[in-house]
């Protein structure tokens, strides 16, 4: 029995899917501790886009180690944190013409959602926060009150209140509940936010079309609640842009930032939020430890000149398209299959959680990384790393392909 089995908790969960000790990575290739490599789909859950290893990232933070930069500051000015400011506004905001705030908490998603619920509740003086069906916002007690998955919310232990949900991407649903909020009797009050997705990646990969983001916005805007939006798992490039929502006339209130945001793993989370909406904290009302983790600056700042020119993003729509073209042939032939996604985000629905299983297993003896999500995980969500070889996303492909027939004609 190994050290994991005999000490690591029973929570251990990826570990169960991919049962191999890892020793090297480097971009879309994880080498295990015998030697076999396998091509990585995955991408620690969307935040290797710049992939393993990067060696423009590394660089960076090995020049700054042996400088001795600063690497734990609370919230204090330092070098590192102010080039990553300067670099996101310059490369990011004012394109766009955002005048957002850049609020740093704890390092992961969650610590996001949980600051922009805290702040969204203070700003309004509403408690209720509205999610949606399928969506995933993080395990922490305020943002699983939001997630909508019940194996997720039973570890919870205590009542999660203060959350209604609704029908995701639904325009009769988003119009009932205007009505609702019209109706005085309705007994039915407007929320705090409305915290959403635009593309629902734990969830099933359900991408949400900009007619609905737009009446979700406006119906926001209504009703004098904030537009949250959370882009921890498709932002920072995957979709093919930035922001998940770029070019859609979207303006959020919150936009919740980690994952990719770091770099190459380096963990990172930030919010974006409106100076208006951002002038309701006092300093030292919301703090973290490792809010100024500066390794984190230095590598998510390299992270940034990658939208420096359009090069990246050239690239990621001609790997999309490619991957789109493999999925559809699997799509024609099956017609339990349905693929749906956006620019390097796609979900593979194979209509049960036991034939994503077979299916992830199969790919995994064959040296390819993939995982499951969704309802039941009956969705193969594929994610690779933005910065992949075109032979490796090729040869990752033909295993994927390959399996899934198998598994498919196999039933």
């Amino acid at each position: 029995m190994s050290i994991f089995e005999q000490r690591e908790s029973e929570i251990r969960a990826y570990c169960r899917v991919w049962p191999v000790v890892f020793d090297k990575a480097t971009n879309a290739r994880q080498t295990d501790e015998n030697g076999k490599q396998y091509i990585d789909f995955f991408a620690g859950a969307g935040v290797l886009n710049f992939g393993h290893n990067n060696p423009r990232m590394k660089k960076a933070m090995i020049d700054y180690l042996e400088s001795d930069g600063v690497t734990h500051s609370l919230d204090m000015h330092t070098t590192a944190k102010r080039d990553f400011m300067e670099r996101f506004v310059k490369t990011i905001l004012e394109p766009r013409n955002m005048p957002h705030k850049m609020q740093f908490m704890g390092p992961t998603g969650t610590n996001a959602v949980e600051a922009a619920l805290k702040l969204a509740r203070r700003a309004t003086k509403r408690q209720e926060i509205a999610a949606f069906t399928h969506g995933f916002h993080g395990m922490t007690l305020g943002s699983l009150a939001c997630t909508a998955n019940s194996y997720f919310r039973g570890a919870a232990g205590i009542p999660l209140n203060h959350v209604s949900h609704h029908k995701f991407g639904c325009l009769q649903s988003l119009e009932q509940l205007a009505a609702h909020y019209a109706d005085s009797s309705s007994g039915i009050t407007p929320p705090a936010a409305f915290l959403v997705e635009t593309i629902q990646a734990e969830g099933g990969v359900n991408v949400a079309s900009k007619e609905w983001l737009l009446a979700l916005a406006k119906l926001a805007e209504d009703v004098c609640a904030l537009l949250i939006v959370d882009d921890i798992q498709v932002g920072c490039g995957r979709t093919g842009s930035y922001f998940s929502f770029d070019n859609m006339d979207l303006d959020p209130d919150i936009i919740c930032l980690a994952k990719g945001v770091g770099g190459m793993g380096i963990p990172m989370a930030l919010n974006l939020v409106k100076p208006a909406i951002d002038n309701y904290w006092s300093p030292g009302e919301h703090t973290g430890t490792f809010r100024g983790q500066s390794l984190s600056f230095v590598a998510g700042s390299e992270a940034l000149s990658y939208f420096e020119d359009n090069e990246l993003m050239t690239g990621v729509a001609k790997k999309a398209e490619v991957m789109a073209k493999a999925l559809a042939s699997l799509e024609k032939k099956f017609s339990a299959i349905a693929v749906r996604g956006k620019g390097m985000i796609l979900g593979l629905d194979v209509g049960s959680g036991e034939q994503a299983k077979a299916i992830v297993d199969s790919c995994f003896a064959a040296g390819l990384l993939i995982a499951s999500c969704g309802t039941g995980g009956r969705v193969i969500k594929l994610i690779p790393p933005l910065t992949i070889p075109d032979e490796d996303l090729q040869e990752g492909l033909d295993i994927l392909v390959s399996h899934t027939t198998k598994v498919m004609e196999a039933i």
